[in-house]
């Protein structure tokens, strides 16, 4: 309850909140009994229970969420990278990433309770999305990702993954100029903006690109190169 109240009013809870509370949560149930099919077993309060202290969603079968999904596969296609898989891992985070429609919740009004679990969800989809180019980059795909990480680096200047995956792209597609224009733009927006360098890390993949290091055409650098 008192999580639902803070979510609902923050901090400035009527005094009616409790009773306020319970009227939604009858709303909510009327609409999940509207929802559910007529020959079904379930009733609202089996899906939306009353517990000590509150209400609990049960997770209740055949009902899915997208959510749940998401990370089912996004778990699937991180197992297949750990276990030198790129071909699965890239089909099931693709797969996964397919479920996203914008941002997370982007048409809910959000308490501090939802945005802190907004924050958590964006987190999981961006790591989902490296690990994906990760995977097509040993596939060989260099040259078709090259587009996309271009508009990823424009949206995230500061990103130093995807700066180095684009990097790894450009110098595999034959690029390496491009790939130091890319690190040298990195450096100047992480100089302007926050007055530090670029990680070693990512000092060390400059380095290499300037070097033609042959490491580059066999390994993703956060496989290999940046981790030495």
């Amino acid at each position: 309850m008192e999580t639902l109240i803070e979510e609902v009013w923050g901090d400035a809870v009527p005094r009616s909140a409790a009773p306020t509370l319970q009227t939604y949560i009858l709303q909510l149930r009327k609409k999940i009994t509207d929802a559910l099919p007529a020959d079904s077993e379930l009733t609202a309060k089996d899906i939306l229970a009353t517990s000590y202290g509150g209400y609990q969603l049960a997770p209740v079968e055949p009902i899915r969420c997208d959510l749940v999904e998401f990370q089912r596969l996004t778990a699937h296609g991180t197992r297949a990278m750990a276990e030198n898989a790129p071909h699965i891992a890239s089909e099931k985070l693709r797969e996964g990433l397919g479920l996203w429609r914008g941002n997370a919740l982007v048409d809910v009004p959000l308490g501090e309770v939802l945005r802190m679990e907004v924050i958590g969800m964006q987190e999981a989809r961006t790591r989902a999305l490296e690990l994906r180019i990760e995977a097509d980059l040993q596939l060989g795909r260099h040259a078709e990702l090259i587009g996309e990480l271009r508009m990823l680096v424009a949206q995230q200047p500061l990103h130093e993954n995807l700066c180095a995956q684009l990097m790894t792209a450009l110098y595999r597609a034959g690029h390496p100029w491009r790939a130091l224009e890319v690190f040298q733009s990195l450096r100047q927006s992480l100089v302007d903006e926050l007055g530090v360098e670029p990680s070693p890390r990512l000092q060390r993949l400059h380095r290499a690109v300037l070097a033609n290091d042959d490491r580059l055409d066999r390994f993703t650098p956060a496989q290999r190169l940046l981790s030495a």
